[in-house]
């Protein structure tokens, strides 16, 4: 059986300033992680288009340490907190 190599676009620690965003992407596609900033900071002078992106992929892209992205974990609380019963306040009934 022979094992793939499967390139997965994350948040990286290493080189990371804020939130590891231009860092996972320098690396995803193979290049320095500084032109990935500079592009994201030129497409804000022109518009604010660069914070929008680098949002998404903070919000988007998983950690490195994780397998599930902000948005996924936000999404299955969600779901784990609508399958407990509520009551008509709105108050989550303990699990018998």
């Amino acid at each position: 059986m022979s094992e793939y190599n499967v390139k997965k676009l994350r948040r990286t620690h290493k080189g990371r300033i804020v939130a590891g965003v231009s860092s996972g992407i320098g690396e995803y596609v193979g290049i320095d992680a500084n032109l990935v900033r500079i592009a994201l900071a030129i497409a804000t002078l022109f518009g604010g288009l660069g914070i929008g992106v680098y949002a998404i992929g903070w919000l988007l892209m998983p950690d490195e340490s994780s397998d599930t992205s902000i948005v996924q974990d936000l999404i299955s609380k969600q779901q784990d907190r609508s399958s407990t019963p509520t009551d008509w306040s709105g108050e989550h009934k303990p699990q018998p």
